[in-house]
């Protein structure tokens, strides 16, 4: 798969990809919830009739993702932004089956417009628990001050009147204990709502399909809020969607030494892995080590002007030199939906990969215009 793609790319394994959705499948029928494709880590529409033979629909964060699952994936589409505009609810009004407000003031400020479309859309509330699960406060939406989602405190005196549904996202990228914790704390603020619900949306942030995941518990939660509360469930991971399923290509341009050998890549950090510096984390590579466990150590960068445009540190078994190529693993959830052009920096192709026949498919290359055309 690296030797036939070009540099650099993301590929996509199409086999891994339907391998994730066999065990969310599993999810739906065994537990009855509706899992929904968040498009903020993976919005790679070329796929979508893939998943959509098994996914419910899509859950976009602005009506530009949520005309994308409108358009391209044809199911399902729930929307939820921390603030509306005006313009904003009156197209997802037309593109959403679920439009979640984050506030009682935006619920009521556009009450006259949504309470037209009752019946085909319907209106829910993204609540905070106020317990916190996250490990990096910049993706932590239960941390102290989030503007994400409403305190129970805020319920006091407010009418639900035409709300159908509740909301909480608080993890990111987690395995079930976490969501069992937040369910109590759930429960336990929000319960006395629930039996005047039609549904209910756990978000997103369930490593469902990674290694390690209590497939079993998680069904059993989903069934005790269904039976409980006679309730629609519904989750919206990403990665889950996604974990494993992909590559990034790159290719070493040239090796400098300073204090270190250092090999400066087609690929950067700040314009194609930006969680890289965001989050911050060291992305896995084929055929990489940790420092000090090969014989070669070098320093890896892009060829961006950020001085801390810097992937990570790494050791191989060889030299590395210009023109070979190397692959950042599970690189899909998080890397397209980021990419920017900063520096002019050309924008990876995407690319699928098939295992049962071996054919690598280029979907889409970037050139000077899709540069260009973003600026004035």
């Amino acid at each position: 798969m690296t030797r036939l793609a070009p540099s650099p790319a993301f590929v996509v394994d199409l086999g891994r990809l339907r391998h994730n959705l066999a065990i969310l499948d599993e999810v739906q029928k065994r537990s009855g919830a509706k899992i929904l494709l968040a498009l903020k880590a993976f919005s790679m529409w070329s796929v979508f009739p893939v998943i959509a033979q098994t996914l419910h629909g899509i859950c976009a964060s602005s009506p530009w993702e949520a005309r994308l699952g409108c358009e391209e994936f044809g199911k399902e589409v729930h929307s939820f932004s921390a603030a509306f505009k005006e313009s904003d609810v009156a197209e997802l009004l037309t593109t959403s089956n679920h439009l979640v407000f984050n506030s009682f003031n935006q619920l009521e400020r556009f009450r006259p417009m949504w309470e037209q479309y009752a019946g085909r859309v319907s209106v829910g509330l993204r609540v905070n628990p106020g317990h916190s699960e996250g490990h990096t406060p910049i993706y932590d939406p239960a941390a102290p001050k989030s503007r994400l989602g409403i305190l129970r405190s805020e319920f006091e005196g407010k009418s639900l009147a035409g709300v159908e549904g509740l909301h909480f996202h608080t993890l990111c990228e987690q395995l079930f204990d976490p969501l069992e914790r937040t369910s109590k704390v759930f429960e336990e603020n929000f319960g006395e709502f629930l039996p005047q619900m039609k549904w209910l949306n756990l978000g997103g942030g369930h490593h469902i399909t990674r290694e390690g995941y209590d497939i079993d518990a998680l069904v059993e939660l989903v069934r005790y809020y269904r039976e409980k509360y006679d309730l629609e469930v519904y989750l919206e991971p990403g990665e889950a969607i996604a974990i494993g399923t992909g590559i990034l290509v790159s290719e070493v341009l040239d090796v400098v030494h300073n204090e270190a050998d250092i090999a400066i890549l087609d690929v950067s950090a700040t314009c194609h892995m930006p969680d890289i510096l965001e989050m911050p984390y060291r992305p896995d590579i084929e055929g990489g080590f940790l420092p000090g466990e090969k014989a070669h150590d070098y320093r890896l960068g892009g060829p961006s002007c950020l001085a801390g445009d810097v992937i990570g540190d790494w050791s191989f078994d060889h030299e590395l030199v210009p023109g070979e190529k190397l692959a950042f693993l599970d690189m899909s959830h998080y890397t397209m939906v980021k990419t920017t052009t900063f520096n002019g920096i050309q924008l990876p192709h995407i690319c699928t990969y098939e295992p049962e026949t071996g054919a690598l498919r280029v979907v889409r290359s970037f050139g000077y215009e899709d540069f260009k055309n973003r600026l004035s």
